[in-house]
């Protein structure tokens, strides 16, 4: 019975597109885990995939995951100076930038990164080496098929179950581990887990509604009659109703004979707030991705427009965004980077790649950089992916009109060749 019962499992583990395709054992954890889920107070078992069924969840994830993989993300050498220059020449850089193995593009592989630390609280990816220890690639893994376990000398050891055969070890050096929210720092929550009565309140909601619909906008109806039925006459009847529910869905007036009268029971969707509780869900949801509600579809009459907006798309980089590079960056700089490595080369985010869709902030941006002497013509021109002009181009500058405050009222030595010039004409003429 048994072994039936975990053939029945299998096949619906490979209907449902779950990784799982080994023989599966009563001892198998990690998979009864993912298929079963985690049970929520509405009764609703709740997992990474019947989640992202939620559109609100899907939405959040995919807001998220995008923005970072559209950002770029480089490996840069520090000056002697103080500043820095792109680092195009070490290995590490097209790896992280261009292709992190032969199946995935970067956009494709961080999008993969971020939504695993979104829905399972970790992203894991192993890495690969050459004989003298330079990083080649990175092999994306789903933290499905990783278990990770504290030894009894604290340190963490990474097991991964491939598709088939047995679970194998994988080394600490070799494991590019990156958490999400961690409480110990070391493995990270996840938002599935912790929020299963909000998820699976909303997934209830949506059976409700779906329920509502298919019944036609109807609530339930018994039918009174004023005698007592026999067993044969009960079923009878059940078969009498059918055909009046058949009517009705046909748009036809139902006809009830002598005897036979309706009554609504149940909760009609008003009564019950349905369309509310939708709603409050999704702003739920939203709120454990930390996800302003506007960015995923979810507006109302007290939306705000303008600049309203741009602080909320501020907020939404700062805390939201901000976070989750600075956890990838420092990840990658210490697994992918020795210590001697690490004191000239680094990894970043560019953050201003979200600007790029704005070209009125992007253009005052770079006004303001140039007026003041931060940036030069040919920086913001590199920024633009436009060829260094050089000479003038080169030179930091500033407004002239900006003098010292003791120096205001004084004369500056082009205004006095100017005033000089004047006046020699004035007598000559």
């Amino acid at each position: 019975m048994a072994k039936g019962f975990l053939n029945v499992v299998a096949q619906a583990a490979q209907s449902e597109s779950i990784w799982y395709k080994s023989p599966i054992r009563l001892t198998d954890g990690a998979f009864w885990s993912s298929f079963f889920g985690n049970l929520s107070s509405s009764g609703k078992s709740v997992t990474t995939d019947s989640a992202m069924r939620l559109s609100t969840v899907w939405a959040c994830v995919r807001l998220i995951s995008n923005s970072v993989a559209g950002l770029p993300y480089s490996l840069y050498r520090r000056q002697s100076d103080g500043g820095r220059v792109s680092a195009r020449d070490f290995s590490l850089y097209d790896v992280i930038h261009t292709s992190p193995n032969d199946d995935m593009t970067a956009f494709q592989f961080w999008q993969a990164i971020v939504a695993s630390m979104l829905l399972w609280g970790n992203a894991y990816a192993k890495i690969h080496r050459r004989g003298d220890g330079t990083v080649i690639g990175l092999e994306f893994i789903l933290p499905r098929q990783m278990t990770v376990e504290c030894g009894e000398d604290g340190n963490i050891k990474y097991w991964y179950k491939p598709k088939t055969g047995a679970r194998q070890r994988i080394q600490n050096k070799d494991m590019l581990h990156i958490p999400a929210f961690a409480l110990d720092g070391r493995v990270g929550l996840s938002a599935i887990r912790y929020g299963v009565d909000v998820m699976g309140a909303a997934m209830s909601a949506d059976e409700a509604a779906n329920s509502t619909f298919k019944n036609g906008l109807m609530p339930a109806v018994a039918f009174k009659v004023d005698r007592i039925l026999q067993k044969h006459q009960r079923e009878e009847f059940r078969a009498y109703t059918k055909e009046l529910q058949g009517s009705v869905n046909a748009g036809q007036p139902p006809i009830l004979e002598q005897g036979v009268s309706t009554e609504s029971i149940g909760i009609n969707p008003v009564d019950a707030q349905l369309l509310e509780s939708r709603s409050y869900s999704v702003e739920e949801i939203a709120r454990w991705f930390g996800v302003p509600p506007w960015m995923i579809g979810h507006t109302d009459k007290g939306s705000n427009w303008g600049t309203g907006l741009e602080q909320q798309m501020i907020s939404f980089l700062t805390f939201v965004i901000s976070p989750i590079t600075s956890q990838i960056q420092q990840c990658v700089n210490k697994r992918l980077l020795t210590p001697v490595q690490r004191v000239t080369l680094y990894s970043e985010f560019n953050l201003e790649g979200l600007l790029r869709a704005d070209s009125a902030t992007r253009a005052e941006l770079y006004s303001k950089m140039a007026q003041n002497g931060i940036w030069t013509r040919d920086d913001c021109r590199e920024k633009e992916n436009l060829p260094r002009m050089g000479g003038n181009a080169a030179v930091l500058t500033v407004q002239s009109n900006l003098v010292p405050i003791d120096k205001l009222g004084e004369s500056t030595e082009s205004q006095t060749v100017r005033a000089a010039l004047t006046n020699w004409l004035e007598k000559g003429e």
